[in-house]
């Protein structure tokens, strides 16, 4: 039996040794790449946490002493250690084992927190609750480098500086990235000690100091705090937290079991906050990851467990990689257009922008507050910014959306990426909320493009707009095949008119068109004729919807994003003010947390499958009028 085999527990780590610890964190890097490459996952994080994770569960006692990491995709390790080994054949999964911490596994899983910056105020407002109710442990963030660029981490950092009682401790695992480089003044504070030539001898000096000092008292903290031997002077991170009055230990070689947990055990001999600097090597222990240096294997798909290469190379007709290269077409006789991201160039398809207008791409670190705000500023002085963000991401920078952009009749653009459900990672990453937030914008116009040729026309006309935001939403899906319309009434596409009086009129847009499409071919299997609509534009709602749907038996919408405040429910306003007597009936994602696993697996689990979905409106019919379904073709649940 392996040492990864018989640790099932945080305790069976405490009677290791040495030479076993650097086996185990072998064995782990090796369990991490061959499980990892066959479900895909977050794996160049995780191999750079293994001896800091190990440490961790050594010196504190979980799940007492809560754990927290910022941001969850770099706990797979803590899952291995806390009893979850053998569920990692599932990992990302439908019913499997979650991508990020998930209370519902485990005890020592606090935090479902996947979102960058937020784990410092998780980690106050837990420690605060323990003091207040006399409560036993010490409450651990680990936070990397990356999160720190986010404003959260420093509005929770201005309490914890004057929480001189709270027993708090800050791992900062410092790899010098997020998603790729971590940019910014802080970045810039942490890489002065990461690339300063004497490192390696500041390392050396720490850790024969530690080797020949008792883990109680002053001496370790003089040591590892730099007051006696000078390294407060020279290392950067002692000035850049100590100024803020919380104790800062470090550098410590993250790679170091013995070296983290002697740190760590320091930190946890204090009553106030400790920060805990480590540096790690995101991707450490596999070369593939290593060398690349992109992003070092942040998250991939299958791979090949030796060589790292894809099973499954990806196609280069994206719908990131279409938004990308239609922004640069734009920007090349638009000396106007800039471009905005949130540490996310790659991931966001911006990377061909920065390579061909290096001054015109902001990359602002996580804030995506600042990123929205920025580009009303930007959009004040003439420029128009595009800024582009995960869909998710929306959510935190929204006041700014409304109140910067939206108040101000900004001229901005934002491209929203993995909109609609997107599958392995879990609700925090569903892209299904943009919709009903942007519907409260006044005056904002949103696009969800059905192929590549409207991606491309939206995005042209949305740069023109310069009096109020625009907004294009698509998802991580592949991109369909042109989908021509056969007429268009008015600004809005016709899909398929089987007649003009087809009793049901279907309205979808991006992604739903193709369902709507399906479904009504389906339904005239059943002898049902369905005009299928694409407003192209959902915002605002157009009124040539109202007189499409007028006469109609019954209007069905179909959208890949949440029902309620979705386009589906501006249709039925729409319907009912204008006095249209069909009842309409909303096809989308519902109000719910939906749990991690494929795509397809999530929009059958919201009943936004072509069956799903045609078999609702066959059974709406048949409630509305018998004679509207031809008896003979009457779905079996219904008879």
């Amino acid at each position: 039996m392996s040492l990864l085999e018989s640790t099932n527990r945080p305790q069976d780590l405490r009677r290791l040794s040495r030479t076993e610890l650097e086996t185990l964190a072998r064995q782990i890097r090796t369990f991490l790449v061959t499980n990892v490459s066959r479900t895909g996952g977050h794996l160049g994080p995780n191999l750079g946490v293994v001896e800091l994770t190990i440490a961790l569960h050594r010196v504190f006692d979980s799940p007492t002493d809560p754990i927290v990491f910022d941001t969850g995709h770099q706990s797979y390790v803590h899952k291995l250690l806390t009893g979850r080994r053998d569920q990692f054949s599932g990992l990302r999964q439908a019913d499997g084992l979650s991508g990020y911490p998930a209370r519902d596994e485990s005890e020592h899983d606090w935090v479902e927190n996947s979102h960058a910056s937020a784990a410092l105020s998780w980690a106050y407002g837990m420690a605060r609750a323990k003091q207040l109710r006399h409560e036993d442990g010490i409450v651990v963030a680990v936070v990397g480098d990356g999160s720190l660029t986010g404003g959260m981490a420093w509005e929770a950092m201005n309490n914890i500086a004057v929480a001189d009682d709270l027993r708090l401790v800050v791992v900062v695992n410092d790899n010098g990235r997020s998603y790729t480089p971590t940019v910014g003044g802080i970045a810039d504070q942490l890489s002065s000690l990461r690339t300063d030539r004497r490192y390696e001898q500041v390392l050396d000096v720490v850790k024969r100091s530690l080797s020949a000092t008792p883990i109680v008292g002053g001496p370790l903290y003089d040591v590892l705090h730099g007051v006696k031997s000078g390294l407060k002077d020279v290392l950067s991170p002692q000035g850049l937290f100590g100024d803020l009055g919380v104790k800062y230990l470090g550098p410590v070689d993250g790679h170091d079991v013995l070296a983290v947990e002697r740190a760590m055990l320091q930190a946890k001999s204090f009553d106030g906050p400790v920060i805990v600097h480590c540096i790690t090597r995101k991707g450490m222990g596999f070369p593939a990851a290593e060398e690349h240096e992109e992003d070092n294997f942040h998250a991939v798909g299958k791979i090949d467990a030796i060589t790292g290469e894809p099973l499954s190379p990806s196609s280069d007709r994206s719908w990131t990689g279409i938004f990308g290269n239609q922004l640069v077409r734009l920007a090349s006789d638009r000396p106007e257009l800039v471009a905005i991201s949130a540490a996310m160039i790659h991931p966001t398809g911006l990377a061909p922008f920065q390579a061909a207008f290096p001054s015109r791409t902001f990359d602002v670190g996580i804030a995506e507050q600042h990123a929205i705000t920025m580009a009303a500023g930007m959009a004040a002085q003439g420029l128009h910014p595009v800024v582009a963000l995960y869909s998710t991401f929306l959510n935190r920078g929204f006041d700014q959306l409304l109140m910067d952009v939206g108040l101000h009749h900004a001229g901005v653009t934002f491209a929203f990426d993995r909109a609609g459900v997107t599958g392995p990672d879990g609700p925090s990453h569903h892209g299904m909320w943009d919709c009903s937030l942007l519907a409260m914008v006044p005056g904002l116009e949103l696009a969800a493009p059905r192929d590549e040729r409207r991606l491309e026309e939206a995005l042209a006309r949305a740069v023109d707009v310069q009096d109020r935001p625009t907004a294009l939403r698509y998802g991580k899906y592949s991109v369909p095949e042109d989908l021509p319309a056969v007429s268009s009434v008015d600004g809005v596409d016709v899909m398929r008119r089987d007649s003009t009086t087809d009793p049901v009129l279907i309205v979808a847009y991006g992604p739903g068109v193709q369902i709507g499409l399906a479904v009504a071919e389906q339904l005239s299997h059943q002898g049902i004729a369905a005009t299928v609509v694409d407003p192209v534009w959902a915002l605002p709602h157009n009124p040539a919807l109202v007189e499409l749907a007028r006469g109609r038996q019954l209007v069905a919408t179909i959208e890949d994003g949440l029902i309620e405040g979705g386009l589906g429910s501006g249709v039925a306003q729409l319907c009912a003010d204008a006095g249209v007597s069909a009842p309409v009936r909303n096809f989308g994602v519902p109000k719910d947390f939906w749990a991690h696993g494929s795509r397809d697996e999530v929009l059958a689990a919201c009943g936004l499958t072509p069956e799903a979905v045609a078999r609702s409106i066959t059974e709406a019919l048949l409630a509305l009028d018998p004679a509207a379904v031809p008896a003979a073709e009457v779905p079996s649940q219904t008879r």
